[in-house]
């Protein structure tokens, strides 16, 4: 007995089962990332508090015996302060907080040796000591507010603490260097470590929604592929923590020497790293037009799908690369040119305007995968160039190639035997 057919119709209850299961398994994903990365936000936010702690108590120490006994509090301030609001750029900050206490306390000692002291010679004073740090600085910043915050001090306090300005001057210089102390020798970070926990989700959001992407075009679910574009838009979070986290990675392995070993590694890692974020606004475009290829019903040649999905592929073993700090990059490369050939091949199996927009999207995002491995941009080009053209060589051969194929002999009758034609006699003009 012949098999009946099935019913390929699905019910609107099927629908409601399949998008509900659908939303389920990314609030499942969703939910796993937010606790992944609530997880690295806590072991960033442990090592900081511990260093600014650990700085915050020398720098106390240190003042009480340098200074003698007293209320030193300017000192574990401006430790924590190195510490704690300037990740990344805290030699940067110990330079300016000290640039700034010395402005503060040069306005303010000679403003109210013209002016004497109270409420309004105050706010003179502080309005001109923030002019100047502006002035000098062009921004705000640390050196401002360390300005304006001594000159406070030394129009209000100074009259009735006479000799302000030395301890406090003292006080920033001290908290400064045992800030960049504790961080330089005491306790600093491995910066490939810091560096990889904030590459990770950056990577697996674009990989993912790369392969989400493809699904969708191998599917032709427009929606799908929309809610792939979405979901690369959120992740600007994550790339503005890994701008902090390459900031502060970088200022590690310049000032400890304890993490001095791990430059070479580093910078191969960054220099890859900084490429990323690109990547990321070249997978939203290409998830934009394949969204609208669907929509308008364009064709989706099979090779497409899998040129998308490759490129996922390819950001994944150049991370992984990276991480175990293995020099040899060629199968990131190899996979990059095996992409590229799909994208071609996929062109010359027919496309129409936003498909070949995609394909060009495609190209741009491989050529800069190849830059991250450190490929010049016109090595790069012109390898992604090649791999293309071989692509579409294989799935349409070039016209040279069929024109050179040995001649089918003519059938008698229409015309002399062995002799080719001329594809070039003009035609025979009818009276």
């Amino acid at each position: 007995m012949a098999d009946r057919p099935r019913d390929t119709v699905r019910s609107p209850l099927d629908r409601v089962v399949e998008r509900g299961g659908s939303a389920l398994a990314r609030a499942r994903a969703e939910g796993g990332t937010a606790g992944r990365n609530r997880l690295r936000q806590l072991e960033i936010t442990v090592v900081i508090s511990a260093q600014a702690g650990l700085a915050a108590a020398l720098a106390a120490l240190l003042a009480q015996w340098l200074l003698g006994s007293g209320a030193h509090v300017f000192a574990p301030a401006a430790a924590v302060g190195t510490i704690a609001t300037a990740i990344g750029q805290r030699a940067r900050r110990t330079f300016e907080l000290l640039i700034g206490v010395g402005l503060g306390i040069l306005v303010g000692d000679l403003l109210r040796a013209l002016l004497g002291s109270g409420s309004w010679q105050t706010g003179l004073v502080v309005t001109l000591a923030i002019a100047t740090a502006l002035l000098v600085a062009g921004r705000g910043g640390a050196l401002v507010g360390q300005a304006g915050g001594t000159a406070v001090l030394i129009a209000t306090l100074a009259p009735v603490q006479p000799g302000l300005e030395l301890p406090r001057l003292f006080d920033a210089l001290v908290g400064g260097l045992v800030g960049l102390f504790v961080v330089a020798l005491l306790l600093p970070v491995n910066p490939i470590r810091v560096l990889g926990k904030a590459v990770a989700p950056v990577t697996a959001g674009l990989t993912a929604q790369l392969d989400v992407v493809a699904h969708a075009l191998t599917r032709r679910d427009a929606d799908e592929a929309q809610r792939a574009l979405e979901d690369l838009r959120g992740l600007e979070p994550d790339i503005g923590r890994l701008n902090d986290a390459l900031s502060g990675a970088e200022e590690v392995v310049t000032i400890a020497p304890a993490r001095w070993h791990r430059r070479t590694q580093f910078h191969r890692y960054a220099d890859a790293t900084q490429h990323l974020e690109r990547l990321v606004l070249y997978a939203r475009s290409i998830a934009r037009r394949s969204a609208t290829a669907l929509q308008y019903g364009e064709p989706v040649p099979p090779a497409l799908p899998d040129a998308v999905a490759r490129l996922g592929a390819a950001v994944r073993e150049l991370n992984r690369a990276c991480r175990s700090g293995d020099e040899d990059l060629e199968r990131t490369r190899e996979m990059v040119r095996e992409g590229a050939e799909l994208a071609g091949r996929a062109w010359s199996q027919g496309v129409r305007t936003y498909g070949e927009a995609m394909i060009s999207d495609l190209r741009t995002a491989q050529s800069e995968l190849l830059r991250a491995t450190g490929c010049r941009a016109e090595d790069a080009n012109g390898s992604v160039r090649r791999a293309a053209g071989a692509g579409e060589a294989e799935a349409r051969p070039p016209i040279r190639a069929r024109m050179s194929r040995p001649a089918r002999r003519r059938v008698a009758g229409r015309g002399a035997p062995g002799r080719r034609p001329d594809l070039f006699r003009p035609p025979t003009r009818v009276a």
